[in-house]
């Protein structure tokens, strides 16, 4: 068994050392303006499993200096999906988004979505999962503290204390599933078909409803046969081929 375990490190360890080596040719070959080659080595690493922000904001810039829109917005929003927090990608990012045609305005959320919104962004869903247990936790030994203190003022600190830890307990637990829910609900695309006809339903023979171009980013709906629904920032739905877009949280 432990001769297994040392083998099974060795080719671990070989095969991080060989994805570590094509990532140095990739970068050199970016760094003398050869964008497709360099394409190719980083597109063997995620093939190779390597799924890193680093890949793909590389990928993202090479396909932003070939003019790809397409691709170096998709590469650009997975790479922002492993970093959200990385200021390099959100502002190549809004570069490569510059190429698009279509300018697509959000739905203006109320003011009472927005607090609750950002409020809920300030934290992962692992965090505020994490946040709730900690508050539990806060909880039992307060409670204790108050079943087992004498002094009345030290029991009616613990008692509210404990009351206020179960109630954020309760909050930091309902993010959590709110941000799940959201999360299993976000099925992000990015449409690389140079200009799509977007339909009323599955078939090409319903009414075409309005047209999108290469590099917007729609939310995936339903799918039906060789057909995904899809809908726009600005709340507008469709039909378009399956073939027109490429889904982001594919890994």
């Amino acid at each position: 068994m432990r001769r297994i375990s040392i083998i099974a490190f060795f080719m671990v360890a070989m095969g991080f050392s060989q994805d570590s080596k094509l990532f140095e040719e990739a970068n050199a070959l970016y760094n003398q303006d050869k964008f497709g080659e360099a394409i190719e080595k980083y597109e063997q690493l995620v093939q190779n499993d390597e799924h890193s922000a680093e890949v793909y904001y590389n990928l993202g810039n090479a396909h932003y200096k070939l003019s790809n829109v397409a691709s170096s917005i998709y590469y650009y929003e997975r790479a922002l999906m492993l970093s959200p927090n990385d200021e390099d990608i959100k502002n190549n990012l809004a570069f490569a988004q510059n190429m698009t045609i279509d300018a697509i305005e959000e739905l203006p959320q109320t003011g009472i979505s927005k607090f609750f919104n950002d409020l809920r962004e300030n934290l992962t869903t692992e965090g505020w999962g994490i946040a709730s247990i900690v508050f539990v936790s806060l909880f039992v030994l307060l409670f204790l503290g108050y079943y087992f203190a004498f002094n009345s003022s030290i029991k009616r600190i613990t008692f509210i204390a404990s009351i206020l830890s179960i109630f954020f307990a309760l909050v930091s637990m309902f993010f959590a599933f709110q941000g799940r829910a959201s999360a299993t609900k976000d099925n992000p695309a990015i449409v690389f078909a140079e200009k799509s006809s977007v339909r009323s339903g599955p078939k090409l023979s319903d009414e075409e409803v309005f047209v999108i171009h290469e590099g917007t980013k729609v939310q995936v709906l339903d799918e039906f046969d060789n057909w995904q629904k899809v809908q726009l920032a600005d709340g507008k739905t469709g039909w378009l081929p399956s073939s027109d877009v490429r889904l982001l949280k594919v890994f």
